[in-house]
Formats: C-alpha cells, structure tokens, sequence
C-alpha cells in the first residue's frame, strides 16, 4: 500500500516524520571537509560534539515526538556517515516528495531511506534538474505560498553555504503553478557562522498563531525582509539578535499549531512562546548545534493534517 504524503505548511498537526541518525556519525572531520563555518569553529577549538552526545540528544527528540503520537521514521545507518540531517536531503509539499540537490559528498544519504521511498507512489517522487541545487532548510511551504532561502549573485559558486540556487527557485515554481514561490536572498559567509545564514530556517520559521521568529540581518535584501515582516505583521514577531541566530534560535519545530520542541538554552524565546499560549517542549540539543543545524534541520515532516493559517 502506497503511503500518503501531505504537507501544506510548518504546523499543522504532525502525523509522521524522518527524523535523522547520530549512531555511526563518524570521527570527527577534518577542517578541509567541514560543510559550514560553525563546524568548522568547532574543529579548530577541538570542541566538535561527539557521536555519544549527539545521539542522546537526538533520541531524546524521538521520545518527545512519540509522546505527541507521531509516527517517526528513521534512516537506515550508514557507518560513519553524519545521517542527523534529514530537511537537506528531501522534502514534501503536498502530496510530492522532492529530492534534494545536495552537497556531493551527501550524496548517499537519501539511500537510507529507500526502504520508505518504496512504499510511495513513484509518480510522487520528483527529482531536480542537476543545475538547480536545493536543500529543505530552505523551502517552507506555507498555504498558497512556499518561502525559499536563495543566493542570487553570480559568486554563488564560492560559497560551500550557498545550498539553493535561482533554477531551483524557478523549478519549484513550474512543479507547483498555483503557488506563489517568494525567494529571499540569504546572508552568506564560508567563515563566520554569526554572518552566514546557512538556509532559511537559520533565520525565519513560521509558528502556529500567526507568530513567527526572524533575524533580519540573515537576509540581504531589506525589501524582501520587510514583505515577510509586513507578511506576518511586525507584532506577531520575535526578532532574534545575532547572538541568538548563532545558536540557532530560529531552528525550532512544530508538532502542531500550539505544540513546539525548543532548545532548553533557549530562555528569551521560550518564555515568549509561552506567554503567546504555546506549549513548549524544552530538550537538550546545543551539541548538534555545534554543526549549524537545530530541531527543524533534524526533521523531514512526511505528513501533517492542514492547518488554518
């Protein structure tokens, strides 16, 4: 039986979801093979997380989204190879599931999920031309919009986190003629990681309420900027200092349009949310932070009931 995929925004009661594997993640790389400029913060200082701490938090994460009655699939291991996150590799809108153009030495991570892959309808499975690079982290479906995080100049090509190009954009808009595809160009910075907005869930995320989180100095085109803000209305927003940005603050993740899972360090925010009348499930998860990816990166939503925006 085919499974069904069905995911029209960020918040809608969650059904099922991939979230990514820390077991077997492999020894901790060299500065040459670092994919962003907070791991590679990390190997210089030698405080890149381990495999062990990686994995409770994650684990952690899988408890706390079973709790809530979501079905969670997991990766299938590959040895010695970082599987934690799973946004990059593929993501669905609607009833499509999209693979990623990813990094090249990614590559393999979407066969670990071709145990699931099976059981879709393969007309439902669509790949990108390879001249258009994507990675979830920086599509947001949102009702009849989908939000991209992009990287317009013509130097797209020296930034190893410059993930989603402008034919990408372009494609998805031709997939899904009846959505409005808004693309915003993204801060990027192969060394400074409090200046490099690796996708655009490093520095906006939609939650339930009508509320979002944004950072505005991840986004280099203040009109774009400004159309989200005017979007969802200047009150309805936390804004995220770069310090906060840095320790991913923007990267959390709805169960459903009241439910969030959050970082336990991060104050400021979740006493926010809680005083919006959200539920706020705090976890540990600052040591997967170390590689520039959070809750949202971690997870690959596969079907969520629609929710009223």
């Amino acid at each position: 039986m085919a499974f069904d995929l069905n995911i029209n925004d960020e918040i809608g009661r969650l059904n099922s979801v991939v979230l990514g594997v820390a077991n077997s993640n492999g020894p901790t790389p060299d500065l040459k093979d670092a994919y962003d400029p907070k791991s590679a913060e990390h190997i210089k200082a030698g405080t890149y997380p381990t495999e062990q701490d990686m994995a409770e938090e994650i684990e952690t994460f899988a408890q706390v989204l079973k709790h809530h009655g979501v079905q969670v699939f997991r990766p299938e291991l590959i040895e010695n190879y970082n599987q934690i996150f799973a946004r990059d590799i593929a993501f669905v809108i609607e009833d499509k599931m999209i693979i990623a153009n990813i990094l090249d030495d990614r590559s393999k991570e979407i066969e670990a999920l071709d145990f699931l892959m099976a059981q879709i309808d393969p007309k439902k499975i669509i790949h990108f031309p390879e001249h258009a690079h994507i990675e979830g982290g920086d599509v947001m479906p949102w009702g009849d919009y989908i939000f991209v995080g992009t990287f317009k100049d013509k130097d797209y090509r020296k930034f190893i986190t410059a993930r989603t190009n402008m034919a990408a954009v372009e494609h998805l808009q031709e997939l899904f003629p009846h959505k409005k595809v808004v693309s915003f160009s993204l801060k990027k910075s192969n060394f400074d990681p409090r200046e490099n907005a690796l996708h655009l869930d490093c520095c906006f995320q939609p939650v339930g309420k009508g509320k979002a989180i944004i950072h505005k100095e991840g986004f280099l085109i203040e009109q774009e900027y400004q159309w989200l803000v005017d979007f969802i209305g200047p009150e309805n927003l936390f804004y995220v200092d770069k310090e906060e940005m840095y320790h991913m603050n923007c990267n959390v993740f709805s169960i459903s349009p009241e439910v969030i899972v959050s970082e336990q360090g991060f104050t400021r925010l979740n006493n926010w949310l809680r005083t919006q009348g959200f539920t706020v499930e705090e976890i540990p998860y600052s040591e997967i932070a170390k590689q520039e990816g959070l809750l949202r990166c971690s997870t690959m939503p596969l079907s969520r009931e629609r929710a009223i925006l």
